[in-house]
């Protein structure tokens, strides 16, 4: 097993063979495992509004939270988007719904400071913003 130094040496080098040419493209690199429920609590949703919100199923979310099923690595993707900035999800799965509930495409956001780790990236409450989202469908 490659240590994390090494694993950054080999991205280095896959950055400058991208950069001059001789390599198109680049790979993403997926998580192994996402903490479903955390990213949940995070986001202050029931199991069933998170699903809703996210297009996942109520199963697969208590299937995950559980430990008996692991997100396939779409699902992971997905869910490492939604934990770094749920909002940016929220608009991209229906931008319409948001230019019409607040007439902007951009839905407001607070920051939940108690909630944040020390040197975490800003955690964001979308309530208001998937409230807004919610009427909109309807």
């Amino acid at each position: 097993m490659k240590t994390q130094f090494e694993r950054m040496m080999d991205g280095l080098a896959n950055v400058e063979a991208f950069l001059s040419g001789k390599q198109e493209g680049f790979k993403a690199h997926v998580p192994q495992g996402v903490d479903v429920k955390a990213i949940r609590n995070r986001l202050g949703m029931t199991q069933a509004r998170f699903s809703d919100t996210f297009g996942f199923s109520l199963d697969a979310i208590k299937h995950w939270e559980g430990g008996r099923r692991t997100p396939e690595a779409p699902a992971r993707t997905l869910l490492t988007v939604i934990d770094r900035n749920p909002v940016a999800v929220l608009t991209a799965l229906d931008p319409a719904a948001f230019a019409a509930a607040g007439g902007s495409s951009k839905p407001n956001v607070r920051v939940d400071k108690k909630r944040q780790a020390p040197g975490e990236a800003t955690q964001r409450r979308v309530h208001s913003a998937e409230r807004r989202h919610r009427t909109a469908k309807q």
